[in-house]
């Protein structure tokens, strides 16, 4: 069975969760990181803590091997160890999804220097250095990398800049890595109503869609199966819009 390790599942509910759940259903046996602390900060949304309990048992009902890894990817050491840690646990690992964020609301003039160099460690350091550790354990068929990012820009100002130096260094490994064998994507999608949206945005939001809705987390896990897929095995260095923007942007 393939086996993939999954950057970020921390809280029920969240884009993580849905992808881990459709590549289990897919066949994959996963590794499963997380950071307790980050997830149980105020205004995360959902529910949070060690996913053995929610997530990780369902996953294993089903016949799934599954590895949890708390990691704190402001630590250097840290990415690694995680990727490590899951190859002792499951095997050499073939597809890398990166849903980690560090995301703290604020703007030009609010933004602390400690915040944004939290930021730039979790955000884009931590997403180099598990990329290089992921490639240097390939199996010889090599595998696949998919990041998920978002597009909030206006009064999210580390996460934004973070978050687009994210996207250029997953679509630069596309190239690098390409005789590795290894393909590499990014998912860009509008805000997602993961627990931490109010009514009033919620309603404002829906209001400009085409569909007429929120986007969910149901919304990302599919086209990650797709590109994890051998319907998939085509389709590299693309940053790849889930929108209903009919001009295919994704908005501020």
């Amino acid at each position: 069975m393939p086996n993939a390790l999954l950057v970020g599942v921390g809280r029920r509910g969240g884009v993580a969760a849905e992808i881990a759940a459709g590549l289990a259903t897919d066949g994959w046996d996963l590794a499963l990181s997380y950071w307790q602390p980050h997830d149980q900060r105020p205004g995360r949304g959902g529910r949070s803590g060690q996913p053995s309990g929610w997530l990780a048992g369902g996953l294993r009902s089903r016949g799934r091997r599954v590895a949890q890894l708390p990691a704190d990817l402001e630590d250097p050491a840290v990415p690694a160890q995680v990727v490590e840690h899951s190859v002792k646990r499951l095997g050499p690992l073939d597809a890398l999804v990166l849903t980690h964020a560090e995301s703290v609301d604020s703007g030009i003039l609010d933004t602390a220097v400690d915040s944004f160099d939290r930021h730039y460690a979790i955000n884009i350091r931590a997403t180099w250095l598990l990329i290089a550790a992921f490639a240097r354990q390939l199996p010889a068929g090599g595998g696949s990398i998919v990041a998920i990012t978002g597009d909030t820009a206006v009064g999210n100002l580390p996460y934004r800049v973070t978050k687009d130096g994210l996207e250029r260094l997953v679509l630069a490994s596309a190239s690098e890595l390409r005789e590795a064998g290894v393909r590499a994507n990014v998912i860009k999608h509008r805000p997602i109503d993961t627990g931490w949206t109010s009514e009033s945005l919620n309603a404002c939001r829906t209001a400009e869609r085409t569909s007429g809705r929120h986007g969910t987390p149901n919304d990302t896990p599919n086209l990650v199966r797709l590109l994890l897929s051998a319907q998939g095995k085509r389709i590299t260095g693309q940053l790849l819009y889930s929108s209903d923007d009919p001009e295919g942007r994704v908005s501020a």
